[in-house]
């Protein structure tokens, strides 16, 4: 079935070392971003970039690999007939 509402679902693992998956659902079709910040509110990975997605769930891998231990955030954008849709998570790496 279709989702009933934008949801963002806690990492897992968390804590990660250091893959980790995000779930994500959207009731109706339209633009998604999901972004990673660091602790300072840096920018550090774009894992979704505006993309178009149809309604569903879906699930987006994130590889830490290449960043030190620490609190990050990613946040999750829906665009859909132009209201926005903003939903931010915290996840830990452990390294």
């Amino acid at each position: 079935g279709v989702p009933g509402k934008y949801e963002l679902s806690q990492n897992y693992p968390n804590p990660f070392n250091p893959v980790t998956k995000i779930n994500f659902q959207i009731p109706v079709d339209g633009q998604v971003s999901l972004i990673v910040y660091d602790v300072t509110g840096r920018e550090v990975k774009t894992l979704l970039n505006n993309e178009q997605h149809t309604a569903g769930y879906y699930t987006v891998e994130f590889n830490g690999g290449s960043f030190s231990s620490g609190t990050y955030f990613y946040r999750f954008i829906a665009d859909a007939g132009g209201k926005k849709n903003i939903i931010t998570k915290k996840m830990i790496l452990i390294r």
